[in-house]
């Protein structure tokens, strides 16, 4: 008698050590609470993205003499079609798009080789400029970078998006891919990002506000975002009723079971 009481009080307490709660302190952003050790010491202000090799960019050229329109742009409407377009699909974005190199540059129409890696968009604006105005009569260029994407992996979230403006922060990719779901470990988020120096995963804590302090609070182009899930999964208990549901219904089976034996 006592030896199946005693069985029966150990799953009692097997369910409650297994069972927890989803709190809002497990899936609310931007928190305060001291309970948070995660830390971004290195205050980190958001910085313009530098070229690297294989880079794509979009170079528009802008000129009130038409032949040059139509030798940079393909014709003098066709650039402004391609420029609303360069996050998606467009069958002539690669006739006008120029790749940065393995020595650094791009080659230009007439001009040849220009150096652009490590430059940001609009140093490269500007060099571009002066590479083109001694040779023809130009307005200004514009340029921009296209097929830029980061990807999302895990939590069933997975999937590659375009990035929709020049920055994108860690909270609007998330929004893009529809949020985190419930049960997504928001205190082990990893970016696998590529740097010059090699592949880096950084493991991040979106529930912190301090976050924003962080170099990896801005994504950059290929970078992956790996989410993990929260070990409250295996029995889904989301509040304390539910859990208190789950430990109720086990200890009925337990008692029923103990009776019919």
């Amino acid at each position: 008698m006592r030896i199946s009481i005693y069985r029966l009080l150990f799953l009692l307490m097997l369910v409650i050590q297994l069972t927890s709660c989803i709190t809002t302190y497990q899936t609310n952003y931007l928190q305060t609470q001291k309970k948070i050790t995660s830390t971004y010491k290195d205050t980190f202000s958001y910085q313009d993205y530098r070229l690297k090799e294989g880079d794509r960019l979009y170079v528009q050229v802008y000129s009130t003499d038409d032949k040059t329109n139509i030798l940079f742009n393909g014709s003098t409407n066709s650039g402004s079609q391609i420029m609303s377009n360069s996050n998606g699909s467009n069958d002539n974005l690669d006739l006008y798009t120029y790749l940065v190199q393995t020595n650094g540059s791009i080659t230009f129409p007439i001009v040849g080789e220009i150096y652009v890696k490590n430059k940001t968009i609009r140093e490269t604006k500007e060099i571009i400029e002066n590479a083109i105005k001694p040779i023809l009569k130009i307005n200004s260029v514009d340029v921009r970078m296209v097929g830029r994407t980061f990807s999302i992996i895990g939590s069933g979230k997975s999937g590659r998006f375009s990035f929709p403006r020049e920055k994108v922060n860690i909270y609007q990719a998330l929004a893009m891919a529809g949020d985190l779901g419930l049960y997504t470990d928001r205190s082990k988020i990893k970016i696998l990002r590529v740097t010059e120096k090699g592949n880096v995963i950084k493991t991040f804590d979106v529930r912190n506000v301090n976050i924003i302090n962080s170099e990896f609070y801005y994504l950059e182009p290929d970078d992956i975002i790996f989410l993990q899930p929260l070990n409250q999964q295996f029995f889904r208990a989301t509040t304390f009723w539910a859990t208190l549901s789950t430990v109720i219904t086990t200890v009925s089976l337990g008692v029923g079971i103990y009776s019919l034996i």
